[in-house]
């Protein structure tokens, strides 16, 4: 298992190298340039052409291009031109407030699909069931970017029970009051995407739950007298993890990333808002920074998915 993880690792460096030359590439190629108009609209042509040298942007591509690299070897990701603070503050900074989001949002999302998939599964056919399909067939059937405006709309402004933008009161004061803050500026947005994020995994373990109950073995440890409690704790339950322990790391990963239609929607100051803003402003340097930062998370979260699985299936770690 180890030497698969290590094997894994050393693959990931060229991979990542040419995903680095791509994201490069890619951002030089989009139209425009990040002081015209976004910084300061009165800037002159004179100003702009003189910043441009000052930061680089004039040199050929694999000069910058190899500029970068050895900045970013040295943990220097350049400074944004529209917020101009290091890139490395700015991802630190936003980074925490995703983290935190995510967390709850994982939290909420298995501790709700996982029980559902369960139950509906366990009750194949019956009343239990279809009420759980029908929620997973409502959830797929609306826009997730509906649901947000619908939910902070009700929630946020017509009832006021949460706060519709931020991260954290500016009236919190100390460790305690910072953190129910923090966790009332997420419980509403954090709901909502567990909601969504529950129906691939109730689906998932649905199907895996009925196609375990009607396997051999588990016909076998019936005829043996098996109680079905037990029947379901030691062999339908596990054997139904499997697809849920490989989906686990891209959906950690992806939740890290920053949801881009969540941030936008509640005003969150995460990853994902930080990456649209970098967009349109067209900030280079964290445009790079953060694409190159999602490429590893996505080859990340494929390590843990096999990770996760040789843990869940025995049959991996001998292979």
């Amino acid at each position: 298992m180890w030497k698969t993880i290590l094997r894994r690792i050393l693959i990931m460096i060229p991979e990542l190298f040419i995903l680095s030359v791509l994201v490069f590439l890619l951002a030089k190629a989009m139209p425009g340039d990040p002081f015209t108009g976004s910084i300061n609209p009165r800037l002159s042509p004179a100003q702009v052409h003189h910043l441009m040298e000052l930061h680089g942007l004039y040199d050929p591509w694999y000069q910058q291009y190899w500029n970068w690299i050895v900045h970013l070897f040295h943990g220097d990701l350049g400074i944004s031109y529209e917020y101009t603070e290091p890139v490395v503050d700015l991802i630190k900074q936003r980074g925490a407030n995703t983290l935190w989001l995510a967390l709850f949002t994982m939290i909420l999302t298995y501790g709700i699909g996982l029980p559902l998939g369960i139950y509906a599964g366990r009750h194949e056919g019956k009343f239990q069931d279809t009420l759980v399909r029908i929620y997973t067939y409502v959830t797929m059937s609306i826009p997730f970017f509906v649901v947000l405006v619908i939910g902070i709309w009700i929630f946020g402004y017509t009832l006021n029970w949460f706060p519709t933008s931020g991260s954290i009161s500016p009236q919190a004061s100390g460790l305690g009051g910072s953190i129910l803050s923090r966790l009332g500026h997420i419980i509403l947005p954090g709901l909502l995407g567990a909601l969504f994020g529950t129906v691939n995994i109730v689906q998932y373990l649905r199907s895996e739950v009925i196609d375990a109950k009607h396997s051999d073995y588990v016909r076998t440890a019936r005829s043996k007298g098996v109680p079905m409690k037990d029947v379901y704790r030691h062999h339908i339950f596990r054997n139904s993890l499997l697809p849920i322990a490989a989906f686990a790391g891209y959906s950690i990963t992806g939740l890290l990333g920053g949801s881009i239609f969540t941030e936008m929607v509640f005003s969150y100051p995460g990853m994902g808002l930080l990456f649209l803003n970098a967009i349109n402003f067209r900030d280079y340097t964290v445009i790079t920074a953060l694409v190159l930062l999602y490429g590893f998370l996505n080859l990340l979260g494929t390590l843990l998915s096999d990770i996760a699985l040789s843990i869940v299936d025995p049959r991996v770690r001998v292979e």
